[in-house]
């Protein structure tokens, strides 16, 4: 599995232009798992096979994703490094990722919460205030390297208030890194790194953790930019990883798209007219966690009427009169992998002739945008396709004028689809923002597409019958050889199964 997850990885980062990569992962790599140390009989800071035998396995570290997978990212991120760090001249090299801290809504009243997904793709390591470092060993050459994790120092009055934590030795147990300290003990650690042999391997922006930011690493970018061999920014290369999932991955992502169908269908079912979209996101919300869902991947939209041609529309607390469609968009995230999906549905069961026509306007464009979904086609390839579709549609529809010249045409569609057709999907719901959505799709990549229509109601220069309605149909999809694979299949979208599923309401 390891050696086909390096192939799956090889052809993306070739078409990125990441120099002497490809050769790089065409060799064979040996990782050695440090085995399953034994894990201290109490609960963690996070689920583990001891306390969580029925979401783990002995040697994950979250559910599906083992020590040795962890690993595996490591060492294919060194061995980035390696032939990155060629042309720095330099073979002592630290790469250091903050977690997040915990954030407050007011006072002492913590927001849940959510770990940085860098940091956690490279260990699955899922407490605040924590530090991961990842350093050549001398005499040895790279991926060769050391992992060491800095965490919380355990604390029993804390831990009465907060929960458990995993403290050194559950973090060096659960995660299989080499080492762990508390984390004041990185200021000590970190003396080692101002040499100018060394390269620092951090992203300064956006800061992930402000206070050890300031604390450990202003100081050690302050003393390096006075030298020649200045802190190298390490996140592209990580997104480059993420950027391709591994069967394990993929598998995740298959069941966060199945129970966000599934819960978009239980929500369906509970509509009624009139119905207050308050409701539908609580529902939507329930049916995701009741089926095993850790959170929603995001603020869902739920919006009716013509609040739907708000894009981010998140207020979600006005009624939805009969008559009146809904838009929901939303996701949920399963064990750190999230679905991204939206459909929209006459709440009294119905479309209207205008509703219908518009609805099947934007399916048409999205299930022919969902057939570019190969090997070879990029995001905006797709997305120019879009806009080709949509004009055609618009002119069918007569928002917009037979005789437009080519330019002008494309203008009014921008117009009337402001975003674009998709984006990378994975730990983040807009995964890998820092990979360009003109590089070729490649085997093991998730997308979404996700085509609209917006009229709001007071545009005069669209037909009235058309006017307030806002329409937009999205699906998770992975790339294969052998075509799309539509991981939300499974949610409703043709009109007549919109239809049906208020019939049998």
């Amino acid at each position: 599995m390891f050696l086909k997850t390096l192939r799956n990885i090889s052809t993306p980062v070739k078409n990125l232009n990441i120099q002497g990569c490809s050769i790089c992962f065409h060799r064979r790599f040996s990782i050695i798992p440090s085995g399953q140390k034994n894990l201290p009989p109490r609960y963690l800071g996070q689920p583990s096979p001891f306390t969580h035998p029925h979401l783990l396995k002995t040697g994950e570290v979250t559910p599906g994703l083992s020590q040795v997978e962890y690993a595996l990212r490591r060492h294919k991120l060194l061995s980035l490094i390696h032939k990155g760090a060629e042309s720095l001249g330099t073979s002592d090299h630290a790469i250091i990722q903050l977690s997040h801290p915990t954030y407050y809504m007011t006072n002492d009243i913590p927001f849940p919460f959510h770990q940085n997904t860098n940091f956690l793709y490279l260990c699955g390591f899922q407490e605040p205030d924590s530090i991961l470092l990842l350093h050549s060993i001398p005499g040895k050459s790279l991926p060769s390297h050391k992992a060491v994790l800095f965490v919380p120092r355990r604390n029993q009055s804390r831990e009465l208030w907060d929960g458990p934590r995993s403290g050194v030795d559950g973090a060096v147990s659960l995660t299989g890194v080499d080492e762990a300290y508390t984390t004041e003990e990185f200021r000590h650690y970190i003396q080692k790194f101002k040499d100018e042999g060394c390269t620092v391997w951090y992203d300064s922006e956006p800061v992930v953790h402000p206070r050890l930011h300031i604390d450990y690493m202003q100081p050690l970018i302050a003393i390096k930019m006075q030298s020649n061999n200045t802190v190298q920014p390490v996140q592209k290369l990580v997104q480059y990883l993420r950027l391709t999932k591994s069967d394990t991955e993929i598998e995740l992502l298959k069941t966060a798209a199945k129970v966000t169908s599934e819960a978009f269908i239980s929500t369906m079912f509970s509509t009624k007219a009139p119905v207050d979209e308050a409701y539908l996101y609580a529902k939507f919300d329930f049916e995701c966690r009741a089926r095993g869902a850790d959170l929603l991947a995001y603020p869902p939209v739920v919006a009716g009427g013509n609040r739907s041609n708000t894009l981010h529309y998140v207020k979600n607390n006005q009624m939805i009169k009969d008559g009146e469609m809904v838009l929901l968009d939303g996701g949920c995230e399963y064990s750190g992998y999230v679905s991204d999906v939206t459909r929209v549905w006459p709440i009294n069961g119905r479309f209207t002739g205008p509703q219908a026509e518009l609805y099947q306007a934007v399916l048409d464009v999205q299930k022919s945008c969902l057939s570019l979904c190969t090997p070879g086609i990029s995001l905006e390839n797709i997305y120019t396709f879009m806009l080709t579709m949509l004009v055609q549609k618009l002119k069918d529809m007569g928002i917009l004028q037979e005789n437009s010249n080519q330019h002008d045409a494309y203008k009014v569609a921008v117009n009337y689809c402001p975003h674009h057709v998709g984006h990378y999907l994975g730990m983040d719901v807009h995964d890998t923002p820092g990979i360009s959505r003109s590089i070729a799709l490649q085997p093991g990549m998730v997308v979404t597409i996700e085509p609209g229509i917006y009229i709001p109601e007071d545009n005069t220069s669209a037909p009235s019958r058309f006017r307030g309605m806002g329409i937009r149909i999205e699906d998770d999809v992975l790339i294969t050889e052998e075509g799309p694979t539509i991981l939300s299949a499974d949610c409703p979208k043709e009109l007549h199964e919109l239809e049906q599923i208020w019939t049998d309401h």
